[in-house]
């Protein structure tokens, strides 16, 4: 992010508080990127985000564009300290002498970093896109019920799960693998963006350097994590496709199901052509490159370290 040198706890702070304020501000966006990649043909609901977010509130009323928001609002904060963690151990190991690690070597501590958040985001986003996609299927059983089952049409009115009652379903069918389903869609997905995004930010935001010494302004560093942010994930959006098919547990009679990444793929291009792997692109742009344009601007103002000079110090 930014190059000032910021301490763990302050970072972890930093990170924690971006991801809440961002995640409030785009999960809409997110809601909608999820219901558009897991409509397929024959059961198709929503013709643009928009389309999609104006039914859901119609239909669910204001808070349904939230569904799931909570599984992320308690998460963020784990996710995002498991990364900054992990990425400052690998920066120390491949760091000589306290020497400036190359671009390679950075890269390489990003991907390390993105490997180990999914400990965090594969669960989250499991339970997430579980809850996103709830109003999806209620609105096929009361639009489309041949989409749904090839019976009776099923009640329309049914309570909505909780992330904790989709836990617990989780792990007593399947263990903790369940809570684990498409985790190497989402390794697929978060160490590509990794490569892509690092560099890129580092390379833009090194265009507005003030001497050659000298920061990056603050609107340059937030402009060049948009870039960045919203390239990266337009990149990589083919495998949050499969990530976010292979991580559905609901589906209707006339929607496939998958066994595994290969076969997702081989699916989707038969029978809904390579432009179904851009489902959602322009939506995950647009959420991408706020989070992350958001998380300079609390990188900048230094709200992790203004919070720790608040409490109270230690007295020798």
């Amino acid at each position: 992010m930014a190059d000032k040198q910021i301490s763990l706890p302050a970072k972890l702070i930093n990170g924690g508080v971006a991801g809440l304020i961002g995640v409030t501000c785009v999960f809409p966006i997110d809601l909608a990127k999820t219901r558009l990649q897991n409509q397929q043909n024959g059961s198709r609901l929503y013709t643009s985000m928009s389309d999609c977010l104006i039914k859901t509130i119609r239909s669910e009323g204001y808070f349904g564009m939230y569904r799931g928001a909570a599984v992320n609002l308690t998460l963020v904060t784990p996710e995002k300290a498991i990364k900054l963690a992990a990425n400052d151990f690998f920066r120390h190991h491949f760091s000589k002498d306290g020497q400036k690690l190359t671009l390679l070597k950075e890269m390489l501590a990003g991907c390390g970093a993105g490997t180990c958040q999914v400990i965090v985001t594969t669960p989250m986003e499991m339970l997430k896109i579980q809850l996103q996609d709830a109003g999806r299927i209620a609105a096929q059983r009361k639009l489309m019920p041949e989409a749904v089952s090839s019976g009776p049409a099923a009640p329309v009115e049914m309570k909505s799960p909780t992330a904790m009652q989709l836990t617990r379903d989780l792990l007593r069918s399947k263990g903790i693998a369940g809570l684990y389903m498409g985790l190497g869609a989402t390794l697929l997905r978060d160490v590509p963006f990794s490569i892509i995004y690092f560099p890129l930010f580092a390379n833009l935001n090194n265009l507005g350097r003030r001497g050659s010494e000298g920061n990056a302004p603050f609107y340059v560093s937030f402009a060049s994590g948009c870039i960045a942010g919203s390239t990266a994930a337009v990149a990589v959006n083919p495998v949050d496709v499969i990530k976010t098919r292979l991580q559905s547990l609901t589906r209707g009679s006339q929607e496939d199901t998958y066994s595994g990444v290969t076969d997702c793929i081989r699916k989707i291009l038969q029978r809904e052509g390579p432009s179904a792997f851009l489902k959602g692109a322009y939506c995950r742009a647009l959420v991408i490159a706020p989070l992350f344009g958001i998380a300079q601007v609390i990188y900048f103002l230094g709200v992790g370290e203004y919070l720790l000079d608040l409490l109270p110090k230690r007295k020798d």
